[in-house]
């Protein structure tokens, strides 16, 4: 490994955008660490991919579980010595199908609670334990993949666990951005849009290669790029 090769993380993927995103940034020379929970899947994903003779590898991990993000932290150090861009791409969306069973009058505790710990304390854990080994290369750039269903300015009624989660994911992505302010850490977060992956399902909008580019247009972001904003066809969008 060059001392000047760039190392990404990124999660979820094992399918979805994971695999895409993954492709994307080896392509450009980026080094990327693929995890999933799914080791089967993880290592479909990485033979896939490192039968296109890119720089990709797996590493298990299950969200929220620290001792999981420990061990992931400790082989990048081992492996590496560095980590460059982290992409929070593992995510779920946990509420009942169909509008009536996804009102939040027929919310579970339980579906919430895992909504978070999936889409927010996940995203929370990573971002905590890898930012310091960004901080020691003196560069990083992280990106938080939500979704405008958790945009507040336009914010309706279905999905509560999917929602709020996600508007907790966009309230993370603001608070690590201005603790990081005057460092060259870059966080953001972007809507995909509705995809054709097996969350989209087949009647969604956009292929999976429209949904990731603003996604890896944020993690390669030069040391003048925004930071602390939410990204929808590399423009921003409100919050």
């Amino acid at each position: 490994m060059k001392a000047t090769e760039r190392v990404a993380v990124v999660t979820g993927g094992n399918r979805g955008m994971g695999p895409e995103t993954a492709r994307r940034l080896a392509q450009a020379g980026v080094r990327v660490v693929l995890t999933a929970r799914d080791e089967r899947q993880g290592r479909a994903a990485e033979s896939l991919l490192r039968g296109e003779n890119l720089p990709v590898a797996f590493h298990p991990l299950v969200l929220p579980d620290e001792d999981s993000v420990s061990a992931l932290v400790e082989h990048l150090r081992r492996e590496y010595g560095r980590l460059d861009v982290l992409i929070n791409n593992a995510g779920a969306v946990l509420d009942p199908q169909g509008s009536r069973d996804s009102s939040v009058f027929q919310a579970k505790a339980d579906t919430l609670r895992r909504s978070f710990e999936t889409n927010t304390l996940g995203p929370f854990l990573l971002s905590r334990e890898m930012i310091p080994l960004m901080r020691q290369g003196g560069y990083g750039r992280v990106v938080n993949v939500s979704t405008g269903m958790a945009a507040l300015n336009e914010m309706n009624g279905g999905y509560p666990g999917y929602r709020m989660s996600k508007t907790a994911l966009n309230a993370l992505t603001r608070i690590l951005a201005d603790e990081l302010k005057g460092e060259n850490i870059k966080v953001n977060a972007v809507c995909p849009g509705w995809v054709r992956t097996q969350m989209g399902g087949a009647s969604a909008t956009r292929s999976v290669e429209e949904g990731v580019d603003t996604t890896v247009w944020l993690a390669q972001l030069p040391d003048d790029g925004p930071s602390g904003g939410f990204f929808r066809d590399r423009k921003p969008i409100p919050w």
